[in-house]
């Protein structure tokens, strides 16, 4: 078969077939047959947890969407992405709690490596997840709820694929609402000192965006809900944009959602990029690492002194919020969080040197890495930063008990 890559064109899979039934019957028979297997969702990771020693499966045709107004939930396949589901909620008069800077994910990709917005009050958007359904090693259709599970849903929810293929996804939902997105020029690190929790809580998401020079965020983005407090003209002595930016320097903004305070629907507001055009730079490589938020300013410190060798090789930084979660193996389980996330240009070998200088200075901080993104933490380490894995293990062997959904990412991460 023809050479496939993730969307970014940094991983090459290795997986020797993709099928992509068009039923979860056809699904369940591929994973019966198949004596090693992994789910590929839209290629947004900048590795290889979707890959596979053998098969790879695509579920895109399963995009069924059912709204269950009684109780506030959406009930959708495993095929829908969140640019899709958003539109089609607030047709519907209905709203998630947060989004992803990019709409493009799919839904199921971006809860299963715990992918996430910004607000502190916010958490990850697997933590809107209500039920699950997915098939085990036997392609056993598997259906489990929190309110129906309470013991282990918090397992199955950020799983890695490696409990199996998720088929189907149930999401809180809440009544539609209104955004306004402002963007502001250039805010002193030395405000972070003593007002990280008030910055990043200063709207309903918060991202401040930074090249790591002249000791400041280039770029400060609120994003407020309507009918919250509105967007002061100073913002900790940044000044309020003129004109629509882009976060990544020399690139057209016309690929962001709305700026300058215009109000419009939360799912034309809260991701930075619109659904229709390129995210991000596109050839690029992303890292993020999370930390306590109490200790948020002096890990970016520890970030900053590293500069002159981070510079040459980014595109741009954003530092996000996270609130606390009960997910086992969420970055985020039982504190609240400061992501940071690098957006690399796309030179592997240069990203390849310089992310366990980040990770080193990140250490003494507990800082965990977004699953999906691309890090090299040492296992050992990174298994003692998790305080759930043991029975997150024994889950997957319940479910997976001859290791038909593991693979080289995940032998590597959490089982060396």
């Amino acid at each position: 078969m023809p050479e496939r890559n993730n969307w970014a064109g940094n991983y090459t899979y290795y997986a020797s077939v993709l099928l992509t039934p068009a039923t979860v019957e056809e699904a369940q028979a591929i994973v019966r047959d198949t004596a090693q297997v992994r789910a590929l969702g839209t290629r947004h990771t900048f590795n290889g947890i979707a890959d596979s020693d053998g098969v790879q499966v695509s579920l895109e045709k399963l995009t069924g969407i059912t709204l269950d107004e009684d109780v506030r939930t959406v009930t959708l396949g495993a095929g829908i992405r969140y640019g899709e589901l958003a539109a089609w909620l607030h047709q519907r008069g209905y709203a998630l709690h947060n989004l992803a800077s990019l709409p493009h994910i799919s839904v199921v990709g971006g809860v299963a490596t715990a992918t996430h917005g910004s607000g502190l009050r916010h958490g990850n958007l697997a933590t809107a997840v209500t039920g699950i359904d997915f098939l085990n090693a036997k392609g056993e259709l598997v259906s489990l709820t929190r309110e129906g599970n309470p013991d282990l849903f918090s397992g199955v929810v950020v799983a890695l694929g490696a409990l199996g293929i998720v088929t189907a996804i149930t999401l809180r939902i809440e009544p539609t609402y209104d955004v306004a997105q402002t963007v502001y020029e250039n805010l002193s690190f030395d405000h972070l000192k003593d007002n990280l929790r008030t910055i990043m809580d200063a709207a309903y998401s918060v991202s401040l965006f930074t090249t790591w020079q002249d000791h400041r965020a280039q770029q400060v983005w609120l994003k407020q809900r309507v009918g919250e407090p509105y967007a002061p003209e100073e913002f900790y002595g940044a000044t309020r944009a003129a004109t629509r930016l882009h976060p990544l320097a020399g690139h057209d903004p016309v690929n962001c959602t709305e700026q300058l305070g215009v109000p419009g629907p939360w799912h034309e507001r809260l991701p930075h990029f619109r659904m229709e055009f390129t995210p991000s730079s596109g050839a690029e490589i992303q890292t993020e690492l999370f930390v306590p938020i109490d200790m948020g300013y002096d890990a970016i410190l520890a970030v900053e002194a590293l500069r002159e060798k981070i510079t040459p090789h980014l595109h741009v930084t954003e530092l996000r919020s996270v609130a606390a979660d009960d997910l086992w193996m969420s970055p985020n389980y039982q504190r609240d969080s400061l992501g940071i996330h690098f957006t690399w240009k796309a030179e592997p070998e240069a990203v390849a040197k310089v992310v366990p200088e980040v990770e080193a200075a990140l250490q003494p901080f507990g800082a965990l890495p977004h699953w999906g993104k691309f890090f090299t933490m040492e296992p050992r380490v990174l298994q003692r930063r998790l305080p759930n894995l043991t029975r997150f293990k024994n889950l997957a062997y319940h479910h997976d008990p001859k290791g038909k959904f593991l693979n080289e990412f995940l032998e590597n991460t959490l089982y060396l």
